[in-house]
């Protein structure tokens, strides 16, 4: 996918964030843009930075049961969808023992069923075209588990596997998947974070505010969204350093991730 100039891009999680400054660079690359999260006035915030061409469409990961009359919204305003990124998602601030299990299943519900569900939905779509793009927004924790975010990371690995198998089972119908690994990026997302009893958090925290901004991590997905990769991590040295440390010296990382215990 070399230029994404005309291409139709369904965006979730759009309202703020990581998404919002996704709209503005594929607005940029003159994507059509479809713009989804739960808050209309956001959306419309959003789109009028992106200069007013774009289709609002609200949307609730929980409310899956919706999904099928949205994507025949998506499809009766553009005739066609090319790519679909699903970046809508809730963090956790939150120690295992102190998390109610309404809490865990919440996580997973709009985390990864939400974001299953969507894409299942569009699925036919792309395999009838014989071309599409799934872009999934995880985690740096979607590759290696943190203190504080256990079942949020357990959401995020569940789409790994989920879109990894994905990849390998639409190859042949020249349908491509990219996995997108954020670490630490200047966002509301600690925020927005779920503690053990479900209430928001309701501050920054440290790492996040000293993260990669949105605008950063934003041209990175896009580059990687035309050169078609499978997979990235967009962060600052520590996280990408932890994903490769776990992977190639698990013992060594074990000892850096419990001495670190990163809120």
């Amino acid at each position: 996918m070399k230029t994404l100039q005309s291409k139709v891009v369904w965006l979730t999680g759009a309202s703020s964030g990581i998404g919002e400054a996704l709209a503005l660079e594929l607005n940029k690359e003159g994507a059509k843009l479809v713009l989804s999260a739960r808050r209309k006035e956001e959306l419309e915030r959003v789109a009028a930075k992106c200069g007013g061409d774009c289709f609002i469409l609200p949307l609730d990961l929980e409310k899956q049961n919706e999904f099928e009359t949205k994507k025949n919204e998506v499809l009766q305003k553009f005739g066609r969808l090319d790519v679909l990124i699903n970046n809508g998602g809730v963090s956790q601030r939150s120690l295992a023992k102190d998390t109610s299990i309404d809490v865990d299943r919440k996580l997973f519900e709009i985390n990864f069923f939400g974001t299953v569900a969507l894409t299942k939905v569009v699925l036919p779509e792309f395999l009838k075209q014989k071309s599409g793009m799934f872009v999934t927004v995880t985690s740096a924790v979607g590759k290696f588990g943190s203190p504080w975010r256990s079942s949020y990371s357990a959401s995020k690995h569940a789409l790994h596997g989920f879109f990894d198998s994905l990849r390998a089972e639409v190859y042949e119908d020249k349908v491509k998947v990219l996995l997108v690994c954020p670490g630490f990026i200047q966002t509301n997302v600690s925020v927005n974070a779920l503690t053990g009893s479900g209430a928001k958090l309701g501050t920054m925290d440290t790492a996040t505010s000293n993260g990669l901004t949105a605008e950063q991590c934003a041209i990175e997905i896009v580059d990687a969204i035309k050169k078609e990769k499978e997979e990235i991590v967009v962060s600052k040295f520590k996280e990408a350093f932890a994903v490769w440390a776990k992977r190639f010296f698990p013992k060594v990382f074990s000892m850096m991730i419990t001495r670190m215990n990163v809120r």
